[in-house]
């Protein structure tokens, strides 16, 4: 029966630091590339700026915000109408036409001392000629723009001012806009490849600390253990 009632204790406390452990999640902050999807909706790119090549007609986008993978990013704010940006460029021999949204995001992700421009939200038709990147299309429309030295686009027309594609640690971020389904993230690299900053690999996905699972099961073990003892002495 002791045995029994410390099996029960230790099952408990291990529920106890499980469920007690803090929801953490290492995000982002980060210039998003988007591309129409041909209606009015954005898709997120599944290649940075510098190799996309988007076609006359076509809208690509841009939001700065803190995100956790593609799965999380948020949408550029303004849809993707390509009509009532270039509505009013003439086509031209020889260029195309990309309409293009720049999407500033909000204070909350802003880096520490600075905060988006205003308007939050900018659109311009870029003409640039016909094998153009999205990258030239963007530096057409929204310069200055700004690059690490791994060619990850880092600040477009000057904001935000310094930093790249840092990580940042939220405990249970909001989520307060729609997400799309979409190719791993960070992306953004001007040489379309990679994330956006380092590897990758201190993301998390928001459960408890393996260190918290680990020893949870270390104690359930005991207690196992000093169960099974106390029978065999039965």
């Amino acid at each position: 029966m002791r045995a029994s009632r410390l099996f029960g204790a230790a099952a408990s406390v291990a529920l106890t630091l499980a469920v007690a452990a803090p929801a953490q999640a290492a995000g982002y902050r980060y210039w998003s590339y988007w591309e129409g999807d041909g209606g009015a909706k954005w898709a997120y790119a599944t290649q940075g700026p510098a190799t996309a090549r988007p076609s006359d007609g076509d809208a690509i986008g841009f939001r700065f915000a803190v995100s956790e993978d593609a799965n999380d990013a948020a949408r550029p704010s303004t849809a993707p109408d390509f009509t009532g940006i270039c509505g009013g460029t003439e086509a031209k021999a020889g260029t195309k036409r990309v309409a293009v949204v720049v999407d500033f995001g909000t204070a909350q992700d802003a880096p520490q001392g600075e905060k988006p421009p205003t308007p939050a939200v900018r659109t311009g038709c870029a003409q640039v000629r016909e094998d153009a990147t999205g990258a030239e299309a963007l530096a057409a429309v929204a310069k200055p723009l700004r690059y690490d030295s791994a060619a990850l686009l880092c600040g477009i027309a000057g904001y935000p001012a310094k930093g790249c594609g840092e990580q940042v640690a939220e405990t249970n971020p909001p989520k307060s806009e729609s997400r799309p389904t979409a190719s791993p993230s960070p992306q953004g690299k001007a040489d379309g490849t990679g994330d956006a900053a380092g590897d990758g690999t201190g993301e998390d996905d928001g459960g408890p600390s393996v260190g918290i699972l680990v020893g949870g099961a270390a104690v359930l073990v005991l207690g196992g253990a000093a169960l099974w003892k106390a029978r065999r002495r039965a």
